[in-house]
């Protein structure tokens, strides 16, 4: 992100170079502050700058990491591994069997296999960006909308005429309408951007398979219909040689999937109404866990929408019922995990089972960072949309996703190991949803941080 001209006449230090680069990727694996590992180089050199009197301060941490996005882990792992400081690097091997126990967990959590350990920290997750062939040709989208291949990055961007995006003014809109009813409750829901920080990106050889765009991570069910794969192999049957496939942020934010927005109303019982997005899959989803509520869906003008996001439909029900009841909110995932959550002033609490942990320090990773995405969900996360239905809001600092600062704290009890192990974030994310919300006082509106 910083431009060449910034850095003229200096000398540039990367991850690579950095002396004690090495402790610093340990510290982070073994605090589970790397998940994916897209965005935590950038991260440790950030840290690593910092003198030891500012590690020791909450504050100046918290405004050092005001320079970065990490969607994965909600930030809390990461402000443990920088009070920790660089690890021995040696001392941080661990044995193959734990290692494998930890990807385990990371892939259950993540939806798509998924490994931990410092070279993830270091970057090594494998993304399609960093692994094809030096002499690829590139392809991006033009503005109008087809593919332009060149010879370089540079070169393809120049051709295609593209423009980078902007936050715009337009203000968050409610695509649908609540249905008349006797509700004790009723929610509505905006467009929401999944908002993984590496875009989609694959590259291919002719007659060949395509590099995966998931690479070390799902990106929260976003990529798992992406169609850059499928582009690279055509492009390289039809050019002779490899094509390496890549989308702008603005691309991802204009063709990516989005969450199905909803209007619901439930009566006390629990049945009720869910209007929906029409979304394939989506109605079965919602039926799920709330058999007595009733779907709608609807034709909107509007960005992609997927059932594959992080709990989509069900997740909506799962709180709409938990609204019903006393406090505290406890959610079991479609796949068995559970979780129970209280949010106040104090911060966050979350009670989790998940069969086996497998790996706690992982657990809790994956834990925290549903925590996080479910406070930006219900607090301050959305994507505006104009009239003809497209994403106006096209830099991921334009969705409200909850800086480090922003973050409160959050306690973690995992229960006692009971059965097969089970992934527990996605019910995470339900129960923190469903806690904020509650705490807030049952607001109509999602993101509670913009006026309907």
């Amino acid at each position: 992100m910083t431009p060449l001209t910034r850095v003229a006449g200096r000398s540039v230090t990367t991850l690579d170079g950095l002396a004690d680069g090495p402790g610093w990727c340990a510290s982070f694996a073994a605090h589970g502050a790397a998940q994916c590992g897209f965005c935590t180089p950038g991260i440790v050199m950030r840290v690593a700058a910092l003198p030891a009197t500012a590690r020791a301060s909450a504050v100046a941490v918290d405004r050092a990491l005001a320079a970065h996005l990490c969607r994965c882990t909600g930030w809390q792992p990461i402000r443990d591994a920088v009070a920790a400081g660089p690890g021995d690097s040696v001392a941080g091997v661990v044995s193959a069997g734990a290692v494998a126990a930890a990807g385990r967990r990371a892939t259950l959590e993540g939806g798509t296999l998924q490994r931990v350990g410092a070279d993830i920290a270091a970057g090594g997750g494998g993304f399609a960006e960093d692994t094809s062939p030096p002499d690829a040709l590139v392809a991006v989208i033009g503005v109008d909308g087809e593919w332009v291949v060149g010879s370089s990055l540079a070169e393809a961007r120049r051709r295609s005429d593209a423009v980078p995006g902007r936050r715009s003014t337009v203000p968050v809109s409610w695509p649908l309408a609540v249905a008349p009813g006797d509700w004790v409750r009723t929610l509505r829901t905006t467009w929401v951007e999944p908002a993984y920080l590496e875009p989609d990106a694959a590259w291919c050889v002719p007659d060949g398979e395509p590099a995966s765009a998931l690479a070390n991570g799902g990106a929260f069910g976003a990529k798992r219909a992406s169609v850059v794969g499928a582009v690279a192999r055509r492009l390289a049957d039809e050019h002779g040689r490899a094509v390496r496939v890549v989308y702008a942020r603005e691309d991802v934010v204009r063709r990516g999937p989005k969450r199905p927005p909803i209007a619901a109303g439930v009566r006390a019982d629990g049945t009720g109404i869910v209007r929906v997005v029409r979304t394939p899959g989506v109605a079965e989803a919602v039926t799920s866990v709330a058999p007595d509520l009733t779907v709608e869906e609807v034709d909107v003008v509007g960005p992609p929408t997927s059932p594959d996001l992080r709990g989509a439909g069900w997740v909506e029900a799962a709180v709409l019922l938990s609204s019903l009841r006393a406090g505290p909110d406890t959610v079991v995932a479609p796949g068995g995990g559970t979780a129970t959550a209280w949010v106040g002033d104090y911060g966050v609490r979350v009670s989790v089972g998940a069969g086996d942990p497998l790996d706690e320090v992982v657990l809790r990773s994956y834990v925290t960072g549903a925590a996080h995405q479910a406070l930006g969900w219900v607090g301050s996360e959305a994507v505006a949309v104009d009239a003809a239905g497209v994403p106006v809001d096209l830099t991921i600092r334009s969705f409200g996703i909850l800086r480090a600062s922003e973050l409160p704290p959050v306690a973690i009890e995992i229960e006692p190991a009971g059965g097969a192990p089970v992934a527990v974030s996605d019910a995470v994310f339900a129960a923190v949803a469903a806690a904020a919300w509650r705490h807030a006082g049952f607001p109509p509106e999602w993101p509670l941080g913009s006026a309907g």
